[in-house]
C-alpha cells in the first residue's frame, strides 16, 4: 500500500519548463524536493499531496490540517502500543 502525504510548499525554482520545475516541500520539519510538473499551477505556500516525488494535487488548508491531524494522531496511537 502507498500513502500520498500532504505537504506545504516553502520554496519553488525558476524554471520557465513547467515539466522542469521543482518545489522544496515541508513535511511536518523535513523537507524534500518535489517536481511539480504535473501541477503548473502550484505556487508558494500551497499544500499539495505527493507520491513518489510528484506533487499529484494541491488542498486546500483545511483539508491538509485534517489530514496531517489524522497521520498525527495515527501515530500517537502507534507509540501507545
Amino acid at each position: 500500500m502507498c500513502l500520498a502525504i500532504p505537504g506545504k510548499i516553502i520554496s519553488l525554482s525558476t524554471e520557465a519548463n513547467s515539466l522542469e520545475r521543482i518545489a522544496r516541500v515541508d513535511f511536518s520539519g523535513i523537507s524534500k524536493e518535489i517536481s511539480l510538473a504535473y501541477l503548473p499551477d502550484a505556487k508558494l505556500h500551497d499544500y499539495v499531496i505527493v507520491h513518489a516525488g510528484l506533487a499529484l494535487s494541491i488542498l486546500d488548508q483545511a483539508e491538509a490540517a485534517a489530514t496531517l491531524a489524522a497521520f498525527a494522531e495515527l501515530a500517537q496511537l502507534n507509540a501507545n502500543e
